[in-house]
């Protein structure tokens, strides 16, 4: 049974696809890594690799799933029936249900600095450190919240792709990109903004490494949301109309923008205030809170830039669920309520140690990580670039290559062209890099 539910425009599905790929990830992760990596020089390398390993593997996954008009595991199974081809769709879902499970516990923190902010708690606070610590550590404020975000996340998935996802993305995406625009032109007004503005966007490659070299590469690959079959499911929505290499290069462009717009909304304000930007939680929930409010207004700012994280964090969790949900389905949409409400409430429990890891489950150490940790290395460091590497060898040898050619003429001018670039880079270069990256995740390199 096919998917019998499609998108109604092609700007829904790529606001759902680009909502997807921009979370909470891609936005405090890629300042970070840039500000220890070289900036510009990191900048430039990070758009050259989402050209040659983020956008092909998009295009591969967009491929299969409007090809075969199927979800996640049953699209690989059309191509290979009856091989174990299909574990990689069921690598997906299981990555996305153990993402999902820790990703909604920090999507709570940001709820409740949300009813912080906006109820004035975070007025006169002296010591952010001390408050995001106790934030993480009370156990039933961490448990609730990420109830609540998962139970925003379930309602949404749970009206399914048209009048759940896609109205959903209509809104959250354009606001995101307002809340931007406003954080943005309140930074490059601080005094000594262009500092950082040079930093993010004038490349010194006297500061390249081979450490930074391989960072670029990663951040390319995690920040399309390539990997864990998301999109296969997403196109799966699609009609034979819509043309899959311009939907991969504008959802490929909107996520540069992203990564282009936060370091001009975070670098600015960070040089102003003489700090730099640390690594993950701490960016969103101790650095930019304490430099909010040295500034006029600075509470109103930090509530905008909070919904905007929010909002990101919402649609990523979006594509997350939907997967889960369609590939129990199997395209029979009236079980989409039961199944979205269920799925979601086991991610919830499966997610509750991970909630508990700062509190309760402080002293529990998995191979020496908390389990919030071990759970984030498992999907950061091992599934995802091995579901990406099996992608990258699934679409371009296991599908037939008139098949292939056919989803690119659908729509597509200058077909040759294309089709040939795109299946040199996801045959021959994708698979290296992303081997290259998969090695270094595990710190062999």
């Amino acid at each position: 049974m096919s998917q019998n539910e499609q998108w109604t425009s092609k700007l829904g599905f790529i606001l759902a696809s680009a909502g997807s790929a921009i979370g909470i990830g891609a936005i405090w992760k890629l300042p970070y890594v840039a500000g220890t990596s070289g900036g510009g020089a990191f900048f430039l390398l990070f758009i050259f690799f989402t050209a040659i390993i983020g956008l092909p593997l998009l295009l591969a996954e967009f491929v299969l799933g409007r090809h075969t008009q199927k979800e996640a595991i049953r699209a690989y199974d059309a191509v290979a029936p009856g091989s174990l081809w299909k574990g990689i769709g069921y690598l997906g879902v299981i990555t996305c249900f153990i993402l999902l499970s820790f990703y909604s516990v920090v999507g709570g923190w940001i709820l409740q600095y949300i009813f912080a902010s906006v109820t004035g708690q975070l007025n006169g606070v002296s010591d952010y450190g001390s408050l995001f610590n106790s934030t993480i550590a009370n156990p039933t404020r961490a448990v609730i919240s990420q109830f609540v975000f998962l139970l925003l996340t379930i309602v949404v998935v749970a009206r399914g792709i048209q009048n759940g996802i896609e109205k959903a993305n209509k809104i959250l995406m354009p606001a995101l990109f307002i809340l931007f625009i406003i954080i943005i032109i309140r930074s490059l007004t601080l005094e000594g903004a262009m500092e950082g503005v040079s930093f993010f966007l004038y490349p010194d490659f006297s500061k390249l490494t081979s450490q930074t070299i391989l960072f670029a590469m990663g951040q390319a690959f995690f920040s399309l949301s390539v990997g864990v079959s998301v999109m296969v499911t997403y196109s799966s929505y699609l009609s034979k109309q819509q043309n899959l290499p311009k939907s991969a290069i504008s959802i490929s462009a909107l996520n540069i923008l992203i990564s282009l717009l936060a370091g001009l909304a975070i670098f600015p304000a960070v040089f102003s205030m003489g700090v730099k930007p640390t690594e993950g939680p701490g960016l969103l929930f101790i650095v930019l809170p304490s430099i909010f409010e040295q500034l006029p207004f600075g509470i109103v700012f930090q509530t905008f830039f909070l919904a905007l994280f929010l909002f990101a964090t919402l649609t990523s969790a979006f594509s997350m669920l939907e997967i889960i949900v369609a590939s129990l389905a199997k395209g029979e949409q009236h079980k989409r309520i039961k199944l979205s409400w269920i799925s979601g409430l086991l991610i919830f429990v499966v997610g509750i140690p991970s909630a508990l890891s700062y509190g309760l489950l402080s002293d529990v150490s998995i191979f020496g990580k908390s389990i919030f940790d071990a759970f984030d290395f498992l999907v950061s460091n091992i599934l995802m670039p091995l579901g990406a590497l099996l992608i990258a060898i699934f679409v371009p040898w296991k599908m037939k290559k008139d098949v292939l050619i056919e989803e690119f003429k659908h729509g597509s001018t200058n077909v040759k062209r294309w089709f040939s670039l795109w299946l040199l880079a996801i045959r021959y270069i994708a698979p290296v890099l992303i081997i290259i990256v998969f090695i270094n995740m595990l710190g062999f390199i």
